[in-house]
């Protein structure tokens, strides 16, 4: 038999609580979703700097996983319990069979090519080509490893846009990895913002390990500042919201490129952005695209 991966919804006020109630209670792990994620519906998490957040989606779902000979339902009832519920959720489980994990991550995610001299590297992997700027970034707990199609469009503009000793700013650095292939690029001043601090936390290692120095910063805290460079690799929802706060940093004539777009959503974001800058389709990859103009 193997691990037991179980789901179940619940709402904003008791998903955190029953998470921490079942590891306390034996799950090897906790997390929470957006139940309607994909859906009209989703209800995005993000945050403006300079304010703060109550995170929580009011549809929860609530995955844990729990050793294969776990008691799922009473751990469950237990947990119910200790965060006052009259009864345990209704829920489903997902066998996943026993592997070596670290090996099989590993073995999924191999040097990535983004250009002749721009590449992404596993630190457990060699340098396939030692005179390329080589970006070491391993996954972790914030977004941007590289493989997933918007990072790559968002590389692909920067290294034509970035020229020595420019500005940027990543808007939503999640792992930082596009300040750091900025600042690696040749940018000067560099700096990024997002709502997690421990993406905060991940942007900095991932800089100290790749010997560039940039300024990063949850959403808490104030961003200021005009830059020759903005990018914005986040959720089409959160782009409408942060129009405003997004383009007040792009200096006059500077440059502005927004993904995390579908092809679909294209045409309302570059209306939504026309009050700033006029934007059009700078690339396409699979369904997302990238957008980018110069601000007058």
């Amino acid at each position: 038999m193997g691990w037991q991966n179980v789901s179940f919804l619940t709402d904003a006020s008791h998903a955190e609580p029953l998470c921490d109630a079942l590891l306390e209670a034996g799950a090897l792990s906790a997390s929470i979703e957006d139940a309607d994620a994909g859906t009209p519906d989703e209800q995005p998490q993000f945050g403006e700097p300079g304010s703060v957040n109550s995170p929580g989606w009011t549809h929860s779902k609530v995955l844990a996983l729990f050793e294969p000979d776990a008691d799922v339902a009473m751990m469950l009832a237990v947990a119910a319990l200790e965060v006052g519920l009259s009864k345990a959720p209704s829920f489903s489980i997902d066998e996943i069979e026993e592997q070596n994990w670290v090996q099989l991550t590993q073995s999924q995610f191999d040097p990535i090519r983004i250009s002749e001299r721009l590449w992404i590297v596993r630190s457990w992997h060699q340098i396939p080509d030692p005179a390329a700027v080589n970006l070491i970034l391993d996954p972790g707990m914030a977004f941007g490893t590289g493989s997933h199609p918007t990072t790559r469009l968002c590389l692909e503009w920067l290294e034509g846009k970035v020229s020595a000793q420019c500005s940027l700013l990543d808007y939503g650095c999640g792992s930082g990895i596009l300040a750091i292939a900025a600042a690696r690029l040749g940018a000067g001043r560099v700096a990024g913002v997002d709502i997690d601090p421990q993406a905060v936390e991940a942007a900095y290692a991932n800089a100290e390990r790749n010997g560039v120095s940039a300024l990063f910063a949850d959403s808490a805290q104030p961003v200021a500042g005009e830059y020759d460079l903005v990018v914005a690799n986040i959720l089409s929802n959160p782009l409408r919201v942060l129009a405003p706060a997004i383009c007040a940093h792009v200096r006059s004539g500077g440059q502005l490129a927004l993904s995390g777009i579908l092809r679909e959503q294209a045409e309302e974001i570059i209306g939504i952005y026309s009050a700033w800058l006029p934007l059009t389709v700078a690339d396409t990859r699979e369904d997302w695209v990238c957008l980018s103009g110069i601000k007058p």
